[in-house]
C-alpha cells in the first residue's frame, strides 16, 4: 500500500514466473491482461480484423460477440445443443478460409456444461492448423466432471491452441483484473503487442501472488462451492425446475418465455440474478444463507398460481 504511487511493473515478471513454475510451461508461453475477459480482446485483436471471421458457441460468454465486432471481425455464433453443450461439429463444419479463431467455454457460461476430452480431441484434428482455439476455463477450478477436457493438456498436444485462465473467479480477485493466456510462444509476443500498457495493477500482481500461497483455502472454499451447488441443484430439480448438470460456480434456470417473469419475482425478494430474455437465467453460487433465501424464492415462485414450474 505505500507503493501504489509508483507504475506497476510492466512486465509482471515474478508473477509470469510463479505461473510458469506453477503450471509447467514456459514464462514466455503466459501473457497477462486485466481478467480473462481483457485477454479475449487481446486474443481477437491479435488474430482477426475486417473480412476475418471468429466462431464460438451460443450461448457463451456474452462478451464474445461484443469483441468480435470491435475487432472489426465477423462473429459466427453456432447454436449449443439441446443439453446446453457446445455443438463441436457444427463449429467445424463453419470453418471457412476466413476463420482465424474459435472460442470455446468450458466450462460454459451461463449453462455451466463442459466439453468432454474425446470430442475436443476429434473437433481439433479436424480444425486447419492456422486456425487458433481458445479454451476459455475461467471457471475451471469448480469443474469436478470426469472425462472433462483439460486446456493444458490440449496446449501441449496442439499447437495451435491456447488456454485462457483467471483469478477473478476461484481465487476471487474479481475486482482486481488478473487474467492471463497460456499460448505459443509467437502467440504471447503478438498479445503483449496489442495489451493495455499497465493493465495489470502492482495490487494486483501482489494480490495474485500471495493467493497462489493460499492454495488451501482455495480448495476448502471451491469444495464448499461445489457441496453448494449440488445441495441447490437437487433443491430445485425437487422443486420441479429443469436445469443442467452445471460444473461452474453458478446455475443455469431453463425458464424460457418465463424468464422475464422469474426474474422480477427474484428480484422483489431480494435476489439478484442474470436474465437472458426468453433463454433463462443464471445464478450464482454464494454462501449457505444466500443459496437459502434464492431456493426459498424459488419455492414461493413454484406456488404461485399464474406460474407452472412444468414444460
Amino acid at each position: 500500500m505505500d507503493s501504489l504511487h509508483l507504475y506497476p511493473e510492466i512486465a509482471a515478471t515474478e508473477l509470469i514466473a510463479r505461473l510458469a513454475a506453477r503450471l509447467a510451461v514456459n514464462p514466455e508461453e503466459i501473457a497477462l491482461g486485466s481478467g480473462s475477459a481483457e485477454v479475449v480482446t487481446q486474443l481477437i485483436a491479435a488474430a482477426a480484423g475486417e473480412g476475418d471471421e471468429v466462431i464460438f458457441a451460443w450461448r457463451s460468454f456474452e462478451a464474445y460477440p461484443r469483441l468480435v465486432q470491435i475487432a472489426g471481425a465477423t462473429p459466427v455464433p453456432i447454436a449449443l445443443t439441446s443439453e446446453g453443450r457446445h455443438d463441436l461439429p457444427a463449429m467445424a463444419a463453419a470453418v471457412t478460409d476466413r476463420t482465424k479463431l474459435i472460442l470455446v467455454c468450458s466450462p460454459n457460461n451461463p449453462t455451466g456444461t463442459c466439453v468432454m476430452k474425446d470430442e475436443l480431441d476429434s473437433f481439433l484434428q479436424t480444425v486447419p492448423r492456422e486456425v487458433l482455439v481458445v479454451i476459455d476455463e475461467a471457471y475451471v477450478h469448480f469443474n469436478n466432471g470426469e472425462g472433462t477436457a483439460d486446456g493444458l493438456d490440449f496446449f501441449r498436444r496442439y499447437e495451435n491452441v491456447a488456454v485462457l485462465h483467471t483469478f477473478s473467479k476461484a481465487y476471487g480477485l474479481a475486482g482486481l483484473r488478473v487474467g492471463y493466456a497460456i499460448a505459443p510462444e509467437q502467440i504471447t509476443a503478438n498479445l503483449r503487442r496489442v495489451a493495455l500498457p499497465f493493465g495489470v495493477t502492482a495490487l494486483a500482481q501482489k494480490a495474485a501472488l500471495v493467493s497462489l500461497d493460499a492454495e488451501a483455502e482455495l480448495r476448502e472454499r471451491v469444495d464448499y462451492v461445489i457441496s453448494e451447488r449440488s445441495r441447490v441443484a437437487d433443491a430445485l430439480r425437487d422443486g420441479g425446475w429443469s436445469t443442467f448438470d452445471s460444473f461452474g460456480n453458478f446455475i443455469w434456470l431453463r425458464t424460457g418465455e418465463r424468464t422475464a417473469f422469474v426474474h422480477q419475482q427474484l428480484w422483489e425478494r431480494g435476489v439478484l440474478a442474470r436474465a437472458f430474455i426468453g433463454e433463462g437465467i443464471r445464478v450464482t453460487v454464494g454462501n449457505s444463507e444466500m443459496n437459502d433465501v434464492f431456493l426459498t424464492a424459488m419455492r414461493t415462485l413454484s406456488s404461485l398460481r399464474e406460474y407452472d414450474t412444468t414444460e
